[in-house]
């Protein structure tokens, strides 16, 4: 109950940025109209491009512009604020809490994406089907496997961006770190060109890195690029990415606490 309070508690903090949420869907909408002209202008030269029709190419854009905020997917998310904090010197008041900082801060994350789904993420998704031809599924399963995905990119998600977060104990400024994460996670996650248009090796091995979870699984299950078993296989790809990123963060939050405690913070 303690973590779930903490998740709504983050839901109602970014509902009352009611301002940045809708700059936020215009932002989306007006790149998500960018992006959809240039890909129709490639799909239109090369009309089966990485195994996508043009509608599911499209669905593909705008299922990008949705998920941008919800899984972090330029960095930040809420935790710059514990990059913050570490840099302060304030997160020795979080440690003394009576909570584990991981779990405390995945709980506001998941708060925070919620938001973010339901105030940029609707908005934009209607306004490209009301524009374009997107090839989005007509059956609540492919639905329902395509929300269960979007969690599992969020918990990804966090799961790099808290490690970067706690970089900050041992750097003297972690905004550097941050930029670079942010931009590897741009371009490996899809969100630039999808992963399946890689070139050889490229495309395979990227489709392997956790970045792939974040957003080219969901895009993939919703566009219908996945079905039957390769959705459960995209499930579990994402699931395991999941588990092993929040042990690692474990193993590093561990040695972090440590370092506070020597130095006396």
């Amino acid at each position: 109950m303690w973590y779930i309070a903490v998740a709504a508690g983050s839901f109602r903090r970014y509902a009352t940025y009611r301002i940045a949420t809708v700059a936020g869907v215009f932002t989306n909408t007006v790149f998500g109209f960018i992006v959809a002209f240039t890909y129709i202008a490639l799909w239109d030269e090369r009309p089966h491009l990485g195994g996508y029709d043009q509608a599911q190419a499209l669905a593909f854009v705008w299922t990008g512009q949705a998920l941008l905020a919800t899984t972090g997917l330029m960095g930040g998310g809420g935790l710059d604020e514990l990059q913050e904090r570490i840099r302060t010197g304030d997160i020795a008041v979080d440690l003394y809490r009576p909570a584990d900082l991981q779990l405390w801060w995945l709980a506001a994350d998941l708060g925070r994406a919620g938001l973010q789904l339901i105030g940029r993420g609707v908005v934009p998704m209607a306004v490209g089907a009301l524009a374009f031809p997107l090839a989005l599924p007509g059956d609540a399963p492919t639905w329902g496997g395509f929300l269960l995905s979007v969690l599992l990119g969020v918990l990804v998600s966090f799961t790099l961006r808290y490690l970067v977060a706690l970089a900050s104990f041992w750097l003297l400024d972690g905004a550097g770190l941050a930029l670079i994460s942010g931009l590897a996670c741009m371009f490996f996650s899809g969100m630039l060109l999808p992963l399946r248009v890689f070139p050889g090796a490229l495309g395979e091995v990227a489709q392997l890195l956790p970045w792939a979870a974040i957003l080219q699984v969901p895009a993939d299950v919703l566009v219908g690029a996945r079905s039957g078993g390769a959705v459960l296989g995209g499930l579990v790809f994402q699931a395991a990415w999941a588990v092993a990123l929040l042990a690692l963060g474990r193993l590093v939050q561990s040695a972090a606490t440590r370092k506070v405690v020597v130095h006396g913070g």
